[in-house]
């Protein structure tokens, strides 16, 4: 079994050097046929796709969700490989990427002791997003290690490479966004990510409950920090990425996280009905279901 494990990582770390090695666009045509297939087959993210964007847009026809759930999947092929793209890029080569500087990068420069947190959704190219957040500042950002040793290695010398700390999702993870967030830096936030155990509050995203993570509330609490929504567009034919930002209010921060919660999920909604197509469908954002709602992944639902 280790012997298979190790060949496997071998096999793995030699598609990661490869995909690095080749131009960005041809990157992306290889990702758009890896998505491709995924849809035209009978995978188990196709058919994920498919159930919730039935459950978001019911008002759309289903060639229009068709559509959109091939794209997205092609949008997730080439997430997966522009990563080592991304991953072997320097901060000069990230920043030329970008259509224009963000938004955000005029609050990060703010010196007035108030933190920048960026949520970032599995939206776009959150990967590029991440990197090249920690261009503009000293940043923190949340991370869960890869089961793959090859893959978890690239990503923490990347992510370490343009200048971010990396909080694992534990308690010591908590300790270090909390001491960057009392520095006044950036820290990284993925706001759709399903919470584990009852760390989360179900507030509606697209009209149907989704656990919800309350981190952001819980380190905002009684502060007046920045916030920003925001995702990077991934622009045809390798030419870079555009973002698109909402600066958030206080309501994301208010004391009661039902509200909280479902602020955060206005927010994100607000972003992916901009390129729905460029969203992670196959994520099962719906599940666990609250008490007393049917789980809408289950076979037959």
């Amino acid at each position: 079994m280790a012997r298979r494990r190790h060949l496997r990582d071998r096999v793995i770390g030699l598609g990661l050097r490869l995909l690095a090695r080749l131009p960005l666009r041809v990157n992306h045509a290889l990702g758009a046929l890896l998505g491709g297939l995924v849809w035209y087959l009978p995978t188990r993210a196709a058919a994920i796709t498919r159930t919730n964007l039935a459950l978001c847009f019911p008002e759309k026809d289903r060639t229009w969700r068709r559509r959109v759930g091939r794209r997205s999947l092609i949008a997730m092929g080439q997430a997966l490989t522009e990563s080592p793209w991304l991953w072997q890029s320097s901060p000069e080569t990230l920043g030329r990427l970008a259509a224009r500087p963000p938004d955000y990068a005029a609050l990060a420069r703010r010196e007035d002791g108030r933190a920048l947190f960026l949520c970032a959704p599995h939206l776009g190219s959150w990967e590029f997003a991440g990197l090249d957040a920690a261009r503009h500042g000293a940043m923190a950002t949340l991370y869960s290690p890869f089961k793959t040793p090859e893959i978890d290695r690239w990503v923490r010398e990347a992510r370490a490479s343009t200048g971010a700390e990396l909080a694992p999702a534990d308690r010591s993870g908590l300790r270090i966004l909390q001491q960057a967030r009392d520095r006044g830096e950036i820290i990284g936030i993925l706001p759709d990510q399903s919470p584990k155990g009852a760390s989360g509050q179900h507030a509606s995203f697209f009209g149907r409950p989704a656990l919800t993570m309350t981190l952001l509330p819980r380190l905002l609490r009684g502060r007046t920090d920045h916030v920003v929504f925001l995702f990077a567009e991934r622009l045809p034919k390798g030419r870079g990425f555009r973002y698109h930002e909402i600066e958030a209010g206080p309501e994301v921060a208010d004391r009661d996280f039902a509200r909280a919660a479902a602020a955060i999920n206005a927010h994100v909604e607000a972003l992916v009905r901009r390129r729905p197509e460029q969203y992670n469908w196959a994520y099962k954002r719906f599940n666990p279901p609250p008490e007393g709602w049917s789980d809408p992944y289950r076979r037959g639902a």
